[in-house]
């Protein structure tokens, strides 16, 4: 082969390479699928929380209620809000869930008569191909039925967490009681995701003014908690 054959295909090669790298730069990033669940139930702690999941892990909390009883003495409302990153395994679950209910797109209450009130819930999905949501207070789907199980899990664990913030800060003495149910629930599976609230176990660990059964509680939580 010619010293000049070689060099064209060299710069053939070298262009095609380049041309690969500069489509592969410019394609947009694909923006996260949400899921969102929304739950608003008057008279109950709290009385509105909602929780935002992305296709990448990056999960959002938002509740408002009454957190002591001080605050329900006045009427006071307490605003809650925590970014944390949720497990994999959970994450893969919600959206298993959500595809299996059609993303939503169809109406997911069972419009029985004699069930009781449990909240008004609302399901939402959206990404770059569809979007769907449905408002119900029962659904007989029972894909629907378990995501709206493991989100209301998920937000009685973010609440612990949320209540453990405010018991360090003003009532210590509280925070066994706290734990201690905590650590009931988790025994029978009630809790999800305790790792999203390390931080403030991490917290009551580290506290000197925190007893140390108290601490030691918060310790067993974290060691039995999965580490994805």
């Amino acid at each position: 082969m010619s010293r000049s054959l070689q060099i064209a295909l060299r710069l053939i090669f070298f262009a095609l390479a380049l041309g690969s790298i500069l489509s592969y730069s410019q394609s947009p990033t694909q923006t996260p699928a949400v899921v969102t669940f929304t739950l608003d139930f008057p008279n109950s702690e709290p009385e509105h929380y909602s929780i935002r999941v992305q296709s990448d892990g990056a999960a959002h909390y938002q509740s408002s209620g009454r957190l002591s009883v001080d605050s329900a003495d006045t009427g006071d409302t307490d605003n809650f809000d925590l970014d944390f990153t949720l497990a994999a395994p959970t994450r893969l679950k919600i959206f298993d869930l959500a595809a299996k209910a059609g993303y939503f797109q169809k109406d997911v209450d069972a419009h029985r008569k004699n069930v009781a009130f449990s909240g008004k819930k609302t399901l939402a999905y959206k990404d770059e191909q569809r979007t769907g949501e449905s408002t119900y207070n029962y659904s007989s789907n029972s894909a629907v039925d378990e995501l709206t199980s493991l989100m209301e899990s998920l937000s009685v664990t973010l609440e612990f967490g949320h209540r453990l913030q405010y018991d360090r800060r003003y009532q210590k003495l509280a925070l066994d009681d706290e734990l201690k149910h905590m650590e009931d629930l988790d025994r029978n599976h009630e809790l999800v995701e305790v790792r999203a609230i390390q931080q403030v176990l991490d917290q009551i660990i580290a506290d000197p003014g925190v007893i140390n059964v108290t601490r030691a509680r918060a310790q067993r939580l974290l060691d039995h908690a999965p580490v994805h």
